[in-house]
């Protein structure tokens, strides 16, 4: 029980790490880049982050289950994404010191190699648990959530500290700051990472062509029900950074309207979007009752739904004492939203996967979750929506229209989700399965139990 409490205790510390490396920036960072004239670009640095997660989780976990052990694999890819996001840190103190303005190019490049390394590091933390847990006869169904769960809290802690801590006269989250935050952390954590207890590799024979890429993972196709799950993946997976990316902008666009100016919310956005995170930190807690309860299909539908309140709470809301409590439901709805769908998406792929194919499976749900779903979601939400309702030349000066356009854009957005969440209501059909039994001696008795 000692040694299992303390693998515990290492894994939820792996969490927090990787959480909030993520949680420096990701909030706050739309905000920033439209408060120094990259409003307009917004889009492109929340959507690279899905075409890159199209095709590095599958290559950065073949390369862990094949040749380097994920812990080291999730060490290399923290000391590379680090050193990219301290870069980017340091061109944008740059640019702002010399014009008072950001400039697209070099930022974003080094921008993209950053989270062309971080996004593989989410898929890696759940096979290094994942493996971790099983080694030391632990149910992953019921360990792993409280292990995530840290996770949460690290986004939120990083979250706290970028929207309270002034740094040069101003907070992190109107800051430069918030890039060099969120590298210093990947240092940290990839450092932790080789202390992480060993994963194995499964050398075997020299790989094909389907092994060097991360394509053998789509085998998982062939099967009905995991095609139609990863096709709804990713159809929901469209919904995932939209409100990362604007939801601070929005709030924010509150102190500019008269009416709201000297809204307490609207000056801490990243503070009341941490609200989110705190949700996520109780949801991911009744995952494993829910799965047990409702199945894949109930959890997954609670997700859909929460995510049309999302985005239809965000478009009544305001910063007002009548009108935040909007505001606050989006975020409490948020946590069921994100969770059941990312946390019990991850379980369900492990449970169904040969584990020699772990980390190349959960690269797949990395894939059309954050990358083709998630790409196509911020590319279409801030090219023909946001920058058309709200960063349209023609409204510029009046931020009564900007706010109105932000209402506009959530009501589009809780439409789509409430399209994705009848049409997986209809088409979806669960089989029946005990998700809690883990511990399977082959992958053949895993097959014949999950296919009963």
């Amino acid at each position: 029980m000692k040694i299992a409490t303390q693998i515990k205790m290492r894994l939820a510390a792996m969490s927090f790490l990787e959480f909030a490396v993520w949680g420096a920036y990701l909030i706050s960072m739309g905000m920033f880049l439209g408060e120094y004239g990259l409003g307009r670009y917004v889009f492109w640095f929340y959507t690279v982050q899905g075409l890159v997660s199209i095709f590095m989780p599958a290559l950065i976990g073949t390369v862990a289950d094949k040749w380097i052990p994920a812990q080291i694999t999730l060490a290399i890819c923290h000391f590379i994404a680090g050193g990219a996001m301290v870069g980017a840190g340091i061109i944008a103190a740059s640019e702002i010191s010399a014009t008072g303005q950001l400039s697209f190019p070099l930022l974003f490049t080094l921008y993209t190699v950053s989270v062309a390394f971080f996004m593989p590091t989410i898929g890696l933390c759940n096979s290094v648990a994942f493996s971790g847990l099983e080694k030391n006869g632990m149910d992953t169904v019921k360990a792993f959530p409280p292990i995530r769960t840290l996770g949460t809290v690290g986004f939120i802690v990083a979250e706290l500290f970028v929207n309270f801590v002034v740094i040069g006269g101003e907070t992190i989250q109107h800051s430069y700051w918030q890039f060099y935050t969120s590298g210093i952390l990947s240092f940290v954590l990839a450092l932790y990472s080789l202390t992480l207890p060993a994963c194995n590799v499964n050398k075997g024979a020299s790989a094909g062509l389907a092994d060097a890429f991360g394509l053998k993972a789509f085998s998982l196709f062939k099967k009905k029900e995991m095609a139609i799950f990863f096709i709804f993946s990713m159809l929901l997976g469209v919904s995932l950074q939209i409100t990362n990316s604007y939801g601070s902008s929005f709030i924010s666009q509150f102190g500019n309207v008269p009416q709201y100016m000297s809204d307490w919310w609207a000056k801490n956005p990243t503070f009341l979007i941490s609200i989110s995170q705190c949700a996520e930190a109780l949801c991911i807690l009744m995952i494993p009752f829910c799965l047990k309860k409702f199945g894949i299909k109930g959890v997954m539908l609670m997700a859909m739904f929460a995510w049309v309140l999302r985005f239809g709470f965000f478009g009544i809301g305001n910063t007002s004492a009548s009108g935040v409590p909007f505001l606050i439901l989006s975020c409490i709805v948020y946590g069921v939203a994100f969770d059941f769908f990312n946390v019990s998406g991850g379980l369900y792929v492990d449970l169904k996967t040969d584990s020699k194919l772990r980390s190349q499976a959960q690269g797949l749900f990395m894939l059309m979750t954050n990358g083709i779903g998630a790409s196509l979601g911020t590319f279409i939400a801030g090219t023909f929506i946001v920058n058309n309702l709200v960063f349209a030349e023609s409204i510029q000066d009046d931020p009564v229209a900007q706010l109105q356009g932000w209402r506009t854009s959530w009501f589009i957005f809780a439409g789509y989700a409430l399209v994705v969440a009848v049409l997986f209501m209809l088409i979806f059909k669960e089989k029946k399965e005990n998700l809690t039994k883990r511990e399977i001696a082959t992958a053949e008795e895993k097959d014949e139990l999950l296919t009963k």
